[in-house]
C-alpha cells in the first residue's frame, strides 16, 4: 500500500452540488413529479436502476483504492484489525496526523454516490411506488448511519435544499429510526399479502428481492443503532431494540439471514492491498486475542507469516517502523477474503447485540448468557469451522502477549485479560461479548471502530508514535473524522451548521453524541 496507490478523482464532491454534478443526474435538477408511462412500461427500470451505486458504495467492493480511501485508511487500523508494514507518509491517520485528504472520501463518495441516488428513488417513487421507496429508506439509513458515525452532525434532512445545513447525530438517529418505521411497515405489508417482488433483477445481494429477508435486515440495523445510543439515550435504545427482536419478521437468527453483497469484479479489495499490493497486514491485536484463544477462525482470516514460519505474526498500529526494514513477511489476508463477497452485516453481530440488550435488562428474547454462545455458534458456521461448545465455554486461556521480532521496543503485554466464558459480572460479560463481536464482524473495521469508542472494548494496544501534536489522546485514540474539506470549501452555511451541533472543535479529538464519557452501566 504505498502512496503512489491512492489515485485522485475530479469528482465534484460538493453537497451544494451532489444532486447536479453526479453522472445522469439532470433530472433532479428538473424536480419530476412522477415516472411516466414510458417508465412504467419499462418495468420501473428508471427507478430500479438508481440502487446499483448504493450496493457497491455502501462498503466499497469493486475499487481497490477507493475502498482504502474509504475505510482501510481510517478504521481498520483504529479497531485493531490491519495495518501498514511501513511508514505511510508524514500525515498518517495511524499516528493520529490526520490526513484531511483520506479522510474527506468516504464523505464525498457517500453523498454523491449514494444518497443522491437514493434522493432521486425519493423523487419517483414516494407516494407512487411505496415499495421502492421503503427500499431505498433502508439504503439510506445504512449508508447514513455509516457516516454520522463516522464525522457526526451530516446532512439529512435538507440533503437536495438550496442550503445543505446539517442535522445533528441525535437528529439524524431519531429520523434515521422513523425511516426505518416507515420501511419495514411497507415491506411487511407486501410480504405478508404474497405480492411477488419488485427488487428480484434489481437485487445485487444474496437476498434476490425477498420482501422478508429485508425486514429482517432492516429490524436488524435497527438492532445496531439501538446500542450504539445505549449509553446516551438508554431510554429510546431500549424501545427500539426492542421494537427490532419482537417485531413479527425479527432479525437475523440463521446464518442464512446475513446480508451479502457479490462485489461487481473478481476480486476483493482487502485481498487486493494485503497480496498485490503487499501493504495491509495482520494487526497485533488479533494475533494476541485469537492467538491466545488459540481461535480456529484465525486461519480463515489470516495466512501464517513467512517472517515466523507457521505462525501468524502481526503488525503493531502507529508504531516507530524500525529503520531500513518493513513488516512485509507478516500475516497477509487469508482465502477467505478472496470470495469477492461483502458481509454486511452477520448473524453473529446480532446475537452479540442481543446479549448486549439482555445484559441491560432489555427483552432479547433469550438470556444474555445464551444469546452469546448462540452469536460464537453463528461466528464459527459462517466460516466454516467446528468446535463452538468447547470454545465457549474456555475459562482458561487469555490473548497472549506480542512480540515483534524485528524490534523489541514494540513489544507489549496483552492488554485484554478475559477469558471467552460466561462470566460472573456486567462489566466483566460486556468485554466478552464486544471482544467476540470484534471477531465476528471482521473484517468491517467501521463496526469494530464505532464500538471501541462506544464501550472501551475490546482493549487494544495503544500506538506509541502519537503525532497529533496533543491533539488526539493516546490513551482514548482517535474519536471521528474531520469534517470534508469539500464542504468546508464550497457549502460555508452547512459547516457552520455542523460546528454549532458538534459540541467541540472539529478535529479528531472530539467526541460523538453517543459517545459519552460515563461508565458503560
Amino acid at each position: 500500500m504505498t502512496l503512489n496507490k491512492i489515485k485522485k478523482t475530479a469528482i465534484c464532491f460538493s453537497l451544494l452540488a451532489a444532486v447536479g454534478c453526479t453522472d445522469n443526474f439532470e433530472e433532479i435538477n428538473t424536480n419530476p413529479t412522477g415516472a411516466t408511462t414510458e417508465q412504467l412500461d419499462q418495468d420501473y427500470n428508471s427507478i430500479k436502476s438508481l440502487f446499483k451505486p448504493a450496493f457497491n458504495r455502501m462498503y466499497i467492493c469493486d475499487v481497490t483504492w477507493q475502498y482504502q480511501l474509504q475505510q482501510s485508511l481510517q478504521a481498520d487500523g483504529w479497531s485493531g484489525y490491519m495495518t501498514t508494514p511501513v511508514p505511510f507518509g508524514a500525515f498518517n491517520n495511524h499516528d493520529y496526523a490526520l490526513n484531511v485528504s483520506w479522510n474527506s472520501y468516504a464523505w464525498d463518495d457517500a453523498y454523491v454516490n449514494i444518497i443522491a441516488y437514493l434522493y432521486k428513488v425519493e423523487q419517483r417513487s414516494k407516494g407512487k411506488f411505496d415499495q421502492f421507496y421503503a427500499w431505498s429508506l433502508i439504503f439510506k439509513a445504512a449508508a447514513m448511519q455509516r457516516i454520522t458515525d463516522m464525522y457526526g452532525p451530516a446532512v439529512y434532512s435538507k440533503f437536495g435544499a438550496d442550503v445543505a445545513t446539517y442535522d445533528s447525530q441525535q437528529e439524524i438517529y431519531t429520523q434515521m429510526f422513523k425511516d426505518l418505521d416507515f420501511a419495514v411497515a411497507e415491506l411487511s405489508k407486501r410480504a405478508a399479502s404474497g405480492e411477488k417482488t419488485s427488487f428480484d433483477e434489481t437485487d445485487l445481494s444474496t437476498y434476490g428481492g425477498n420482501y422478508t429477508k429485508w425486514v429482517k435486515y432492516a429490524n436488524s440495523l435497527r438492532l445496531r443503532m439501538a446500542m450504539r445510543i445505549s449509553k446516551v439515550d438508554p431510554a429510546l435504545a431500549k424501545t427500539e431494540a426492542e421494537k427490532a427482536v419482537n417485531d413479527p419478521i425479527g432479525v437475523f437468527t440463521t446464518v442464512a439471514d446475513l446480508m451479502k453483497v457479490k462485489s461487481p469484479v473478481d476480486l476483493n479489495v482487502i485481498d487486493v492491498m494485503s497480496h498485490a499490493w503487499a501493504g495491509l497486514f495482520m494487526g497485533a491485536d488479533m494475533e494476541s486475542i485469537l492467538g491466545g484463544y488459540e481461535d480456529p477462525r484465525m486461519a480463515k482470516y489470516w495466512e501464517t507469516s513467512e517472517q515466523v514460519p507457521g505462525e501468524y505474526k502481526g503488525v503493531r498500529t502507529g508504531i516507530v517502523y524500525p529503520t531500513g526494514t518493513t513488516y512485509g513477511k507478516f500475516s497477509k489476508t487469508a482465502s477467505r477474503t478472496k470470495t469477492g463477497e461483502i458481509t454486511w452485516m452477520s448473524t453473529a453481530e446480532v446475537y452479540f447485540l442481543r446479549a448486549e440488550g439482555a445484559l441491560r435488562g432489555w427483552n432479547m428474547g433469550g438470556s444474555a448468557k445464551d444469546l452469546y454462545e448462540a452469536g460464537i455458534k453463528a461466528s464459527f458456521d459462517q466460516n466454516g469451522v467446528e468446535g463452538a461448545a468447547a470454545y465457549a465455554t474456555d475459562n482458561v486461556k487469555l490473548p497472549k502477549n506480542y512480540v515483534d521480532p524485528l524490534n523489541a521496543t514494540n513489544n507489549a503485554t496483552a492488554v485484554s485479560k478475559v477469558t471467552v466464558a460466561w462470566g460472573a459480572s456486567n462489566e466483566e460479560n460486556l468485554e466478552k461479548i464486544i471482544t467476540q463481536k470484534w471477531i465476528a464482524t471482521y473484517p468491517d473495521g467501521q463496526e469494530a471502530w464505532s464500538e471501541f469508542r462506544r464501550t472501551g472494548y475490546p482493549k487494544l494496544f495503544r500506538i506509541t508514535n502519537n503525532k497529533s501534536g496533543g491533539v488526539i489522546s493516546t490513551e482514548l485514540g482517535v474519536r471521528r473524522l474531520g469534517f470534508s474539506q469539500s464542504e468546508i470549501n464550497n457549502n460555508k452555511e452547512g459547516i457552520e451548521s455542523g460546528l454549532s451541533k458538534l459540541g467541540g472543535p472539529d478535529n479528531g479529538a472530539t467526541r460523538l453524541w453517543w459517545d459519552v464519557n460515563k461508565a458503560n452501566f
